[in-house]
């Protein structure tokens, strides 16, 4: 074997897979915290990551989207389109957007082929406690309108992948409940 082929049967053993990391679960949840563990650990082992965060996919993807059931929809879709096309390339697409309901996410799923659904779990009384924002206190005031979780449903999903119970794990251990199960399955490295 020439020296080309070693080298470039080292690089193909290296090879990233693309897969996106879809979190869903109320706002207050955790999901941003854990994506942002996630994304410090993966870059450490030199893989090539991005976070689509809701709020930030909002001011930038999404502007003039609405909270109505059609606009979030939109959103989802928008959301879901940049993750397909980041990991189909190789990257590793982190989403964290409440994503409260359940056809959407089916639908988006479908883009993908390598997908893995993690629900954030937490009761509606620890995330309002959690929130830093103050926007379950507008909702409960009807300052915000189709608030999920309040005015608005959110759907738990029926078989995620990865269910992290946020209430009663550390971000850290539901990170590295995550990491195990990627890894056990083969999307990340040992």
């Amino acid at each position: 074997m020439n020296s080309i082929t070693t080298e470039t049967s080292k690089k193909s053993s290296k090879t990233q897979i693309g897969f996106t990391l879809w979190f869903t679960g109320l706002s207050g949840a955790g999901k941003s915290t854990i994506a942002d563990i996630l994304e410090k650990r993966f870059k450490t082992q030199g893989l090539k990551i991005e976070i689509l965060d809701g709020d930030v996919v909002r001011t930038h993807l999404s502007k003039g989207l609405g909270f109505s059931k059609e606009d979030r929809d939109a959103n989802i879709r928008r959301i879901g389109y940049v993750a397909s096309l980041l990991s189909r390339n190789g990257v590793i697409a982190v989403t964290a957007a409440i994503s409260p309901y359940r056809e959407i996410r089916n639908e988006v799923r479908n883009l993908h082929e390598n997908f893995v659904e993690v629900y954030a779990k937490c009761p509606l009384e620890v995330a309002e406690k959690r929130d830093v924002k103050g926007l379950y206190k507008k909702a409960r005031a009807g300052e915000l309108p189709q608030f999920t979780g309040i005015s608005d449903p959110y759907e738990e999903p029926l078989n995620p992948e990865i269910i992290v119970e946020t209430d009663k794990q550390s971000p850290e251990e539901s990170a590295d409940k995550i990491l195990k199960w990627l890894k056990e399955n083969g999307f990340i490295g040992v």
